[in-house]
């Protein structure tokens, strides 16, 4: 067995999958949760809100980025 069949995912990894998971569970694209998803300035909660209160995904990046 190699390094890497063996790797593990890290705790920083897990948090931005997660993180990408309900992005893209919100509404957004894959590609542009993946983009917030490892943003840490990104705030998660208000970019799954601006989605809930009716902004549009394409703007709702460009408000966050």
């Amino acid at each position: 067995m190699t390094a890497a069949e063996t790797r593990t995912e890290t705790e920083q990894e897990r948090i931005v999958r997660w993180r990408a998971e309900e992005l893209e569970r919100a509404g957004y694209e894959s590609t542009a949760a993946s983009l917030l998803a490892g943003r840490s300035d990104v705030d998660l909660h208000y970019a799954i809100d601006l989605l809930r209160n009716g902004c549009a995904p394409e703007l709702a990046l460009q408000i966050l980025l």
